[in-house]
This record gives C-alpha cells, sequence and structure tokens, in this order.
C-alpha cells in the first residue's frame, strides 16, 4: 500500500513537472514566434526604405554644369524682368532711396551755391528729372539685361551656384557693363530728351559758370545718368536672385527648382 501512494505521487510529480515543461516550452516558442515577426516587419521596412532612397536617388540625378549655367541664366533674366517691372514705373526710381539718383557727386559744390543762391526747387527739379529719365530707360531695359545675360560667358557655374547670394549678379555686372553700357545709353538719352532733363540743367549750370572764380561745369549727364541707371537696375537683380536661392517660392520653373531647391 505504501509502495502505491509513493508511486502515485511520483507519477504526480512527473505530471506536474511535464506541464511545467510543457508551459516553458511554449512560452519560448512563442518568445521566439514574436521576435522572429518584429525582426521581419524591422526588415522589411528597411527594405522599403531602401528602395524609397533608391528610386528618390535615381529621380533626383546630381546637376552637371550646363544645368546649372542654365539655372543661373535663368535666374538672372528673372531678375531683369522684374527690376525692369519695379524701375520702370512712376517713382520707380524717385521714391525708392535705394536706386533713387542724387545729384552728381562731382558738382556738389555747384549744388551747394546754387541752393545758396536761392535755386533749391530748381536743384529739385532736375534730380527729379533724371531720376523721371532713368524710369523711362527701364522700361527698355529687359531685352537690354537678357541679351546680355544671354550672351554671358560662364566657364564654371557650380562657384557661382556655391558662392554669395548675389554672385550671379556680380558676374553679370563684371561681365557686361561695357557692352551693356553701350547699348543702354541710347535708350537713356531718348528718356533724357523725352523728360526734358537739359531744360533743368542748362539754366543751373549757366548760373554757376558766371560765378567768379569758381570751375566751371560740363559733366557728361548722358554717362551719369546710364551708370546710376544701370546700377539700380543691378541692385534690383541682385535682390531678386538672392530671393530666388533662398525662397521656394521665388522657384517659379522646374529649372530654379532643381538648381536652387537643392541648395
Amino acid at each position: 500500500m505504501e509502495q502505491f501512494l509513493v508511486m502515485t505521487n511520483v507519477e504526480k510529480i512527473n505530471e506536474r513537472n511535464k506541464s511545467h515543461t510543457m508551459k516553458i516550452s511554449i512560452a519560448i516558442a512563442l518568445f521566439i514566434s514574436t521576435s522572429y515577426l518584429t525582426t521581419a516587419q524591422t526588415l522589411g521596412k528597411m527594405v522599403a526604405k531602401g528602395k524609397e532612397l533608391t528610386t528618390s536617388s535615381s529621380s533626383q540625378s546630381p546637376l552637371s554644369n550646363d544645368e546649372v549655367v542654365s539655372g543661373l541664366r535663368e535666374a538672372l533674366t528673372t531678375g531683369a524682368k522684374t527690376a525692369a517691372s519695379k524701375a520702370g514705373v512712376a517713382d520707380g526710381f524717385y521714391k525708392n532711396p535705394k536706386i533713387f539718383i542724387p545729384w552728381p557727386s562731382e558738382t556738389l559744390e555747384m549744388k551747394d551755391k546754387l541752393v545758396k543762391l536761392g535755386m533749391q526747387s530748381q536743384v529739385t527739379q532736375f534730380e527729379e528729372s533724371v531720376n523721371r529719365a532713368a524710369e523711362e530707360a527701364a522700361k527698355s531695359a529687359y531685352d537690354v539685361f537678357a541679351g546680355a545675360v544671354k550672351g554671358m560667358s560662364v566657364g564654371d557655374g557650380f562657384a557661382i551656384l556655391n558662392g554669395s547670394d548675389t554672385a550671379a549678379t556680380h558676374y553679370l555686372r563684371e561681365k557686361t557693363t561695357a557692352s551693356l553700357t553701350e547699348k543702354f545709353k541710347p535708350i537713356v538719352k531718348t528718356a533724357m530728351e523725352k523728360v526734358r532733363v537739359t531744360e533743368y540743367w542748362t539754366p543751373l549750370v549757366t548760373k554757376y559758370n558766371k560765378i567768379p572764380l569758381v570751375t566751371k561745369q560740363n559733366p557728361d549727364l548722358e554717362a551719369y545718368v546710364t551708370a546710376k541707371a544701370i546700377d539700380g537696375l543691378m541692385l534690383l537683380i541682385s535682390e531678386q536672385e538672392a530671393k530666388i536661392r533662398k525662397d521656394p517660392a521665388a522657384q517659379v520653373t522646374d529649372l530654379l527648382k532643381k538648381v536652387f531647391g537643392k541648395k
């Protein structure tokens, strides 16, 4: 009888051990299964991400120098169009302190003496007239500036692209000012005639040159207004270039987005 009871207890212990072992085995299996699924999901995400990156890389191919140069030209052409539209209106120069054309600096002594002689209003009228001439000339500026941009030779587009925010405008000024001045000066001359600049200037210079012991003045007003008008337009172009480089909203064409959107 005692032997039977001992046998029964042993069997019960064995059954409990088997049950415990089975629970452990099930837990291990569940753990392995869960780990496998988690790993599989992670790998799946990694593969998907890799495909996404590969697709993205293939769709956004590296820029070539030709594309960069074309993008720079387009930025400058866009800038020239904006500059001409801003400057070529009433008060485009006259009421914009950034590009306002003042009395010629080399004749400031003349201006001071004329003001002392009671000719302040005539001095002001003359300054307004040269700014009106620049505004009139700016209406025809786009074609001249766009032509200069088109004819501009660019070797290393990346050097300009990676330069300052106004590097392209600086390059344009450096490479085209002489030819630009030659083509723009006749336009300025016509504009000066239209707004009658000399009618305001001649009485002033005549009055001044009659003052005893002064150095006679006869500045080249056409050259002065042409240079100042180009300076003003270049400034407006540089502002637009900087905007295109920084503001995606200003990158109005696919080429501008491709070239400047990568920066």
